[in-house]
């Protein structure tokens, strides 16, 4: 058994370059409120400068998230949205740049970071159940017997249960859907009680009703005083999900509240002026509208 931990500890790392809170009990994981101190930006990235070989892949990047929101990272495909969050974490390096999450360097706020990365970046049939990614999550907090054995499973229970997965708990991680899969690792995200919660295209290929089910635990979290940040694809939903956005393409393009930013100026400069009249007039429409009220999840999974 501790040969197969050791082996879930090396395969799954390379997705989780953070470090774990303490465990919490399960009541602690319901409504606890974050606590940013004085800080009013939860994160702020300055100078971002990433390349691959000759190309950059981001260049100077200014970007800042401020506590307590939901912000997105919008643009087309390869501008660099993937590249920023992971060399904002470390887990890519940069040429240049700083990064300062509440006030601290990124190295030693780690333990303040819950990182969820793209579901296509995850090897699914690595055997482990539900349950197991989950407890995945606090792994770093102990030697890896210790802490399998101090996890409580009515926490590991209770974070399933938030995303409508307790009923798959000993379920193989490889034989549940896309959306089940980005279900759990959800659930694994909640486990750490993160005051920063960085998500890389949690809904691309994912049914809707699980898209509604990540929304409201990334809402519940924002109301409690925690800071949402995703990389995200759907313009349609931008005003619906997220206050704050960055417009990016290599460069930044534009930064600041969606009201603001989330224009045909800015969206035309950021897709290179590929979108079609008609899908502007569509997004200025909702955003004129305001963010509508988004449907409660059906409390079965999909």
């Amino acid at each position: 058994m501790s040969m197969l931990l050791r082996l879930l500890a090396r395969h799954w790392s390379e997705h989780a370059q953070q470090a774990a809170l303490p465990v919490p009990a399960a009541h602690a994981l319901i409504g606890q409120a974050a606590d940013p101190g004085a800080h009013a930006n939860a994160l702020v990235i300055k100078g971002l400068t990433v390349s691959y070989g000759n190309a950059p892949a981001l260049f100077s990047v200014d970007f800042s998230v401020p506590a307590g929101t939901m912000g997105a990272i919008v643009g087309p495909n390869g501008a660099g949205k993937s590249t920023l969050v992971k060399a904002a974490l470390g887990i890519v390096p940069r040429i240049s740049g700083d990064v300062r999450v509440f006030g601290q360097p990124v190295s030693g706020a780690l333990h303040r970071i819950a990182y969820v990365p793209q579901r296509a970046s995850v090897d699914w049939d690595f055997p482990a159940t539900a349950a197991d990614v989950v407890r995945m999550g606090l792994y770093r907090q102990a030697g890896w017997l210790r802490w399998w054995r101090r996890m409580p499973r009515d926490v590991v229970l209770h974070c399933l249960d938030r995303v409508g997965m307790q009923h798959f708990a000993t379920q193989q991680i490889g034989q549940l859907s896309g959306g089940q899969q980005q279900r759990v690792f959800m659930a694994r995200a909640l486990a750490q009680q993160a005051d920063l919660y960085v998500l890389d295209e949690p809904f691309a290929g994912v049914d809707a009703a699980t898209e509604r089910t990540i929304v409201h635990v990334l809402q519940s979290l924002a109301r409690d005083g925690k800071t949402i940040l995703c990389v995200h694809h759907d313009l349609a939903t931008v005003p619906d999900y997220f206050q704050h956005v960055l417009l990016l393409n290599v460069r930044r393009i534009a930064a600041g509240p969606v009201h603001e930013v989330f224009t045909p100026d800015h969206l035309q400069q950021t897709y290179g002026g590929r979108l079609a009249a008609a899908q502007l007039d569509s997004l200025t429409s909702a955003l004129a509208a305001g963010p509508s009220r988004i449907a409660s999840p059906p409390s079965s999974s999909s």
